[in-house]
């Protein structure tokens, strides 16, 4: 009897340890490893075979949280990109992109100038509400204009032109520097 009991708590112990090996990590734990769950999703996840980086795959499994929907399918009505003139020589390849004629392709495309701003897209929904705000300081000239084709609906496809937007301020030092600081 006395080892049929040590079977089945052995047993309990075993399947206990399988449970915890495949639940899913706390916050906490998630940020010990590295991983900052409520931002890593787990497609993701998927993407670290193709850097050499199956070891840590397993973790990241247990600390994303799943896409809504995946990335390619996702569309958003309206897409501002925010920048600051002052910043292009840091950024040529965002100058190159607004500065060509490729934003005209996007009717729903706004660029706003904002002082100081290193280059940056928000991504609204149809009420106009930021949904996703994306940072796009590596990206180069070809990957702006392929994220817009891939992320913006296609409404309004008949207008040929975007909008440009300068931060307006109430001080006329600032009105100053925008007349001197266009494209």
């Amino acid at each position: 009897m006395n080892k049929f009991l040590l079977l089945l708590c052995s047993l309990v112990a075993f399947i206990s340890c399988l449970k915890s090996a495949h639940a899913e990590f706390t916050v906490a734990e998630c940020r010990e490893l590295g991983f900052i769950k409520t931002q890593l999703m787990c497609s993701n996840c998927d993407k670290l075979d193709d850097f050499g980086l199956e070891a840590i795959k397993p973790h990241c499994k247990q600390c994303c949280t799943q896409d809504q929907q995946p990335a390619a399918q996702r569309t958003y009505a309206k897409a501002i990109l925010e920048v600051c003139t002052c910043k292009f020589r840091a950024y040529p390849q965002i100058q190159a992109f607004i500065q060509s004629g490729r934003p005209a392709k996007f009717p729903n495309l706004q660029i706003k100038y904002v002082r100081g701003l290193d280059p940056i897209v928000k991504l609204l929904d149809a009420s106009g509400k930021v949904q996703e705000t994306l940072s796009i300081t590596k990206w180069n000239t070809d990957t702006v204009e392929e994220f817009f084709e891939t992320h913006l609906a296609k409404e309004g496809a008949g207008k040929s032109s975007y909008s440009v937007v300068e931060d307006a301020s109430d001080d006329d030092d600032d009105d100053d520097f925008l007349r001197t600081n266009r494209i």
